[in-house]
């Protein structure tokens, strides 16, 4: 049976997924599936990218025989320069990685905080592209004088497959100098803080052929991993919230229009694009980074531990004992997480989690009632009720962590589909061959295909007793 190739590119992994329709309901099979793995070299971070790259093409390989076309998603905000032959100037850099320290400062001394926000409607953080190419300008590196293209990560791969140079929609979004009003690059901004804008290639839209690989069409779905996911959610209303949980947590709303306004920029959410006309009205939370980084440093100490034995851990440990901020600037770089939570519920004057289950249980409960004070945003600047919130992706694996939530946010929460991003990447595909009608029809297919899970909220009075001082002790510095 004719299928489509969904290559799903996370910061911990990539997966290469077959998608197709059988009965009116949509079948996966995940045919190859890697570590991504950065490499510290010297003092800087990078990305693996020609094992990425090695990784997709062995995958796209094995599931090249009946498919009618294959398209690829990655993660934000990161990027790769080529120089005027196409190849690569450098090896892509991290988010993560510490040339980004007071990126953000430098920018806003010759463009105000306040205006970029106005140009792009995108939230601040320092691991954004515009501060990433800062770092470069501030520093006069030669590689902006080398560099003839820019192209996200998802479209290096897209160039590689096809030899089309050209910037997929919802990525270009996330790099706070897409313009929403003048829906381009905003080359007034890129100018004013000294990057080249004619390296910046035309933005398509997802549903766009790029070109071929090997005989098989090569369709841009939403190429930001959040925003295939989004495709990916069933919602079962247009007022639902929804939840992309995995390293990143990604809570948000689907809108027809950005709200750049006085109350979004104090509330620091972001506005990226969407797909056939839509944006998400989203927040960036830390998400599972730190469970994650948690679990290597155990690894690193003898300590083996799976994320079901994690939760297991934190099921047992006291309730509300301590919490952190999961956006405190501490947690952002990799390392010793453990001790960073240690450290902040010290410096925040509340009990020290010394074992692994106080550990984890801080990490879920702060997450739960951080979803529930980015919900208070979304609700406000949308200017809807928000009746129920939709998890998606890894995190829907935690039946502890999907319960606190709806505890927290005093609404059903439903969870699944756990591969939302290969399934929202593989609809898009879907709909441009014709073989589904539009957004809606694929929700609805979505939504029969896969299992779900409901969570009502049980011990409402207890989170409402604490979210005041999480709030208190989430603006202590």
């Amino acid at each position: 049976m004719a299928h489509v190739i969904a290559v799903d590119l996370g910061a911990d992994s990539g997966r290469v997924i077959r998608v197709w329709l059988e009965d009116g309901r949509l079948q996966s099979e995940e045919v190859h599936r890697f570590p991504n793995t950065p490499v510290i070299a010297g003092e800087q971070i990078y990305w693996d990218i020609l094992r990425l790259w090695h990784e997709v093409t062995a995958g796209i390989d094995k599931a090249a025989d009946g498919a009618a076309s294959v398209g690829v998603n990655a993660w934000g905000v990161d990027f790769a320069l080529l120089d005027r032959d196409g190849r690569l100037v450098s090896n892509p850099v991290h988010y993560r990685d510490s040339r980004t320290n007071g990126a953000m400062e430098w920018v806003f001394e010759r463009v105000p905080r306040r205006e970029v926000f106005e140009r792009s409607g995108v939230q601040f953080m320092q691991l954004n592209t515009l501060y990433q190419l800062a770092s470069l300008a501030g520093d006069h590196s030669p590689l902006l004088g080398a560099a003839a293209t820019y192209l996200g990560l998802p479209d290096l791969f897209n160039y590689w497959l096809t030899g089309q140079k050209a910037a997929e929609f919802t990525h270009a979004t996330t790099t706070q100098f897409y313009n929403p009003r003048t829906n381009d690059w905003d080359r007034d901004l890129l100018r004013a803080v000294g990057i080249d804008s004619d390296i910046f290639p035309k933005i398509v839209p997802p549903g766009t052929r790029l070109g071929d690989y090997k005989g098989i069409p090569v369709i841009l779905p939403a190429s930001h991993d959040t925003g295939s996911a989004v495709v990916g959610v069933p919602l079962s209303s247009p007022n639902a919230a929804y939840l992309s949980s995995g390293t990143w947590s990604l809570i948000g709303v689907e809108i027809t229009d950005p709200v750049i306004n006085d109350a979004s920029y104090e509330a620091n959410v972001t506005n990226e694009g969407g797909v056939y006309g839509t944006f998400r009205l989203l927040k960036n939370v830390a998400g599972m980074w730190l469970a994650q980084q948690c679990r290597a440093t155990w690894r690193g100490r003898s300590a083996e531990y799976s994320y079901d034995q994690l939760t297991g851990l934190a099921e047992q440990a006291e309730p509300f004992r301590s919490f952190v901020n999961p956006d405190d600037p501490s947690f952002l770089p990799p390392g010793d997480m453990p001790a960073r939570i240690r450290e902040f519920c010290a410096r925040t004057d509340q009990p020290v989690p010394e074992t692994e289950g106080q550990v984890m249980r801080t990490i879920y409960e702060s997450l739960a009632l951080k979803y529930r004070g980015v919900l208070e945003h979304l609700s406000a600047l949308s200017g809807q009720p928000i009746p129920r919130l939709h998890i998606i992706g890894g995190g829907t694996r935690s039946a502890l962590l999907c319960q606190m939530t709806a505890d927290a946010i005093n609404r059903p929460v439903v969870a699944g589909p756990i591969e939302a991003t290969a399934i929202g990447n593989a609809c898009v595909q879907m709909i441009a061959l014709g073989w589904i009608d539009d957004l809606a029809a694929a929700r609805g297919i979505i939504g029969k295909s896969f299992p779900l899970t409901t969570y009502e909220p049980k011990q409402v009075a207890q989170w409402d007793e604490v979210y005041q001082r999480f709030k208190e002790i989430s603006q202590k510095q």
